[in-house]
């Protein structure tokens, strides 16, 4: 079992390198700016002392006002995890970074997202349905989804 580093204690050691990077923090996750994401990922990739070398999960959220993607993280040198989250505002045209780059494993979660929630990400080497069908109409986990009966 790893040790869950909490958000406040992750926003403190981060601070020095992404002093405004955090909006919030809580015992169990920290929320980021979404155009810090690329960039603390990769710190926390590869950064001594943290060295995240593995994506757990990427889930997504749909809380009407916005939705969320929440990022869990590995150190395996380290025995560590942390839960990282950044929110998307835009629910006409959802837009966010792929992590594909950094992580392989971000390939079919980000695929997931796309084809049930409707978000797209910037970057994705393949970014196509891969539960649903080309033509299938809307995104079956939205909070505002019918299917027309």
């Amino acid at each position: 079992m790893t040790l869950a580093i909490s958000g406040e204690d992750l926003a403190a050691k981060l601070g020095p390198k992404f002093p405004e990077s955090v909006i919030k923090t809580n015992k169990d996750s920290i929320l980021v700016k979404t155009e810090d994401l690329i960039a603390m990922a990769a710190f926390l990739k590869s950064e001594p002392g943290f060295e995240f070398d593995f994506l757990c999960s990427i889930t997504g959220v749909d809380y009407k006002e916005y939705f969320e993607l929440v990022y869990q993280l590995t150190s395996l040198k380290n025995n560590q995890s942390l839960v990282l989250k950044v929110q998307c505002r835009d629910r006409e045209n959802p837009v966010m970074p792929s992590l594909t780059g950094l992580w392989q494993g971000a390939d079919f979660q980000e695929r997931e997202i796309f084809d049930l929630f409707g978000i797209k990400f910037e970057g994705h080497p393949s970014l196509t349905r891969i539960f649903l069908w080309d033509g299938f109409k809307g995104y079956p986990l939205r909070k505002d989804f019918t299917d027309g009966a």
